[in-house]
């Protein structure tokens, strides 16, 4: 088991996105930031190429695209399936910065079957 936004963990991420199909023309730069967490505040980022995770890892990236804001709170339950991403983002409870357009490309991939069997997958592997 991975503990929950360590390197481990989003390696774990990539390792299990392997299975994912592939998406032509789907890809992004995203930046997390998780706010409250004891510690400090944690950054990380995903690069997503033709629908696939190929980079998960802590730290900022420049050229990120979006960035989402959220409390270690809301990324938990939204990271345990307790909250949905979408509803989340409805209810203000992550703040999005950069190309909205590029977001909303992703809606088909995260509502995939596929999608939602990693990350029940990957919420098997997490520790919190």
């Amino acid at each position: 088991m991975a503990k929950w936004l360590s390197q481990e963990w989003m390696d774990k991420m990539v390792e299990l996105a392997v299975s994912q199909p592939e998406r032509p023309g789907v890809n992004a730069k995203l930046q997390y930031v998780i706010t409250g967490v004891e510690g400090g505040d944690v950054s990380y980022y995903w690069v997503i190429e033709n629908g696939k995770m190929v980079t998960a890892q802590l730290g900022t990236l420049d050229e990120a695209e979006v960035t989402l804001t959220q409390s270690v709170t809301d990324a938990m339950k939204v990271q345990k399936g307790e909250m949905d991403a979408n509803t989340a983002f409805m209810q203000g409870k992550v703040k999005v910065t950069g190309n909205m357009g590029k977001l909303m490309s992703l809606l088909p991939l995260t509502n995939a079957p596929e999608y939602k069997q990693l990350e029940k997958e990957v919420l098997a592997n997490t520790e919190f």
